[in-house]
């Protein structure tokens, strides 16, 4: 039977509908009233976390990363089973057993992971505190003599591991992305470019997102990389907005290797960040969201070509380019339909 050009319409309208719903429960808080308890990790020996608090410059500031510092700390190891041996903590003001936030030291700390490190392991670098940016060259401030963007990604790149999280928190970060872009690598930054230098709250954010329940979007109990940069997000731009203060600070992601990040997951972006997890998943957990990120690869794939195809419209007949733009809305409703089946 012929369908008619405007009911085929009207069903492309169904479609793109339904697409954009399911794209909307991505969010941060997709069941805020009942939000699933998020699941005491065990130790697990593969995860490694470098947490460097760089230089304050004020007490006021130092006061603040000191904070975040001690919290991220504590949270990566008593609920996210990072065993303490495995966090090496460099601080402005190094108590018990950490080390102070010097080039050399952080220099010291990855040759010494060349060692630790295994090839499945995966590394955490935390970076709290400033940044800064000359219209060349983008670096994190340490004590003494700083270490550039550049020279970050030649200490991660010597590593045996490439399963690396990079969360560069600190003013004037954005520009990290460029450096430190690679296959199988997930960076975020507290700003979109070098010229948003002022304060950056995303770190006291950040850290909030991994302590709670409802940034567990897709409750499943467990807390995505995505998931957390997600929550964090929303609450920095909340902050500003609660104020009445123009927002200083927008965070990126990048997790493709393109050298491009993004404020969400789009374009391809964000795969690999909702497949990484701060926790830990048994074998039956990491099978599922092996199966999950398939999914989710698919979908985004889908939702790529379905872009491209109405960008050549007028290059089409009317005839091909409905049965072509009905096939994949059609698959990409299957896809969907298996990811809410999946986390259900």
């Amino acid at each position: 039977m012929r369908i008619s050009p405007l009911h085929f319409k009207a069903a492309i309208l169904v479609f793109a509908l339904f697409v954009v719903t399911c794209g909307q429960s991505r969010g941060p808080q997709q069941n805020p009233a009942a939000p699933v308890p998020l699941r005491q990790s065990p130790p697990d020996p593969n995860k490694f976390a470098v947490i460097i608090n760089g230089a304050s410059g004020e007490a006021a500031y130092a006061t603040l990363f000191a904070e975040w510092t001690t919290n991220l700390n504590k949270t990566l190891s008593t609920r996210f089973g990072f065993s303490p041996d495995h966090i090496k903590l460099l601080s402005e003001k190094p108590e018990g057993n950490s080390l102070r936030a010097t080039a050399e030291e952080v220099k010291r700390t990855f040759d010494a992971l060349k060692t630790d490190l295994k090839p499945d392991n995966v590394l955490f670098l935390f970076l709290i505190g400033h940044g800064s940016f000359d219209g060349k060259e983008s670096k994190f401030n340490l004590v003494g003599p700083d270490l550039s963007a550049v020279e970050y990604n030649a200490l991660l790149t010597a590593l045996p591991t490439k399963r690396i999280v990079v969360l560069d928190m600190s003013s004037a970060s954005g520009e990290f992305i460029k450096a430190l872009s690679a296959k199988g690598r997930i960076v975020i930054t507290a700003t979109r470019s070098g010229q948003e230098q002022n304060l950056s709250r995303f770190a006291g954010f950040f850290v909030t997102a991994l302590n709670a329940d409802d940034a567990d979007a897709d409750q499943d109990g467990h807390i995505s990389v995505l998931e957390a940069f997600s929550y964090a997000n929303r609450l920095t731009a909340e902050y500003y907005a609660r104020g009445g203060r123009l927002a200083t600070e927008h965070a990126l992601i990048e997790d493709n290797g393109d050298g491009v990040g993004r404020e969400k997951a789009e374009n391809g972006e964000g795969l690999l960040a909702r497949a990484t997890y701060l926790d830990s998943l048994n074998y039956e957990e990491a099978a599922a969201s092996a199966a999950t990120a398939k999914l989710l690869r698919d979908r985004t794939r889908l939702e790529g070509e379905i872009e491209q195809l109405i960008a050549r419209k007028r290059e089409m007949s009317e005839t091909e380019y409905e049965a072509a733009l009905e096939r994949l809305f059609i698959e990409l409703a299957k896809v969907n339909r298996s990811i809410k089946q999946a986390g259900s």
